[in-house]
């Protein structure tokens, strides 16, 4: 077996929307996946794209992909590094790709010198928090996840509510 991390590419655009279709379909989620193609190639590979994004290959055949930001903490005076998705296909998992993707962006947090990695994890998703947990990840309780999109962001953007 042989396990790969590399950045993606333009020309991965295709292959990362198929596997945030793929997740997106796991999560119960499928409905809510309104970007396409070109919104994923616009938004992570764009000069000064906020977003990065890893492929995982094994054998040279992409078998899931990792998608991560920059963020701060103002309580530690540094950066880190928010993962917003990662990705490994079923026939995949438990040969130790979604860690090695995992260590790569913890490698590139150490590097950079991020004060934290973090991610969210849907409450049901029992196989994920056991693996989180048996790297020595630890669940945040007490913050509660806010989110504000859609038509109540435009609302109260536009003032007409708040």
């Amino acid at each position: 077996m042989n396990v790969e991390i590399r950045p993606a590419r333009p020309g991965d655009a295709e292959l990362i929307h198929a596997f945030i279709t793929e997740l997106a379909i796991y999560e119960r989620a499928a409905d809510q996946v309104v970007a396409g193609v070109e919104d994923i190639r616009r938004s992570l590979f764009a000069d000064g794209a906020p977003s990065r994004a890893l492929i995982c290959e094994r054998d040279g055949k992409p078998i899931g992909y990792a998608v991560y930001f920059y963020s701060y903490s103002t309580w530690l005076g540094r950066n880190g590094i928010y993962l917003e998705d990662l990705y490994v296909t079923p026939e995949h998992r438990g040969i130790g790709a979604g860690r090695d993707l995992l260590r790569h962006i913890a490698r590139e947090a150490v590097a950079q010198g991020c004060g934290r990695l973090e991610w969210s994890v849907l409450d049901w998703n029992a196989p994920a928090i056991d693996f989180y947990e048996s790297i020595g990840a630890r669940p945040q309780k007490e913050w509660v996840r806010y989110r504000m999109a859609g038509d109540a962001l435009a609302a109260f953007a536009e003032g007409r509510r708040g």
